[in-house]
């Protein structure tokens, strides 16, 4: 799947493909550093979408950061993506950081009601347009569940 997403993001992420034909992104560490933490969505028990949450944040010195989010397009906007979203924020409380780049702005409409609706409005957002990443960012936190 994280082919396809790199695919989907081909216009607007500059990546190239290695020798094999692949991204090449990097995904084991998920499965085994501190601070890592791979979610896989499902449908009918077939594989739908993923999150990867990792420690690297952007805006602030500690936190989780949403680095790669996607959903098949067949089970795009029929709630699938909302459900594994908010899914992934309450099993990690504490504060977050989502962040989207400037051009992907279906992204951007999408967490920011994602956010919205989890959060009842209180996140803030800010635009990183210097360093090593940049886009929109979305700060906010999500609490523990008793």
């Amino acid at each position: 799947m994280l082919e396809l997403y790199q695919h989907d993001l081909s216009d607007i992420w500059d990546q190239d493909l290695d020798s094999h034909g692949e991204y090449g992104y990097a995904l084991d560490h998920y499965w085994h550093e501190e601070g890592c933490h791979p979610f896989v969505a499902t449908v009918a028990g077939k594989y739908a979408g993923f999150a990867l949450v990792n420690r690297a944040v952007r805006v602030g010195t500690e936190g989780h950061w949403m680095d790669q989010f996607f959903v098949l397009k067949k089970f795009r906007r029929r709630g699938l993506g909302q459900s594994l979203a908010t899914s992934v924020l309450a099993a990690l409380p504490g504060r977050w950081e989502v962040g989207q780049m400037p051009a992907n702005l279906g992204a951007q409409a999408f967490w920011r009601k994602v956010i919205g609706a989890y959060t009842g409005g209180r996140f803030k957002e800010q635009a990183l347009r210097s360093g090593e990443w940049q886009g929109v960012i979305q700060v906010f936190d999500s609490p523990a569940t008793t």
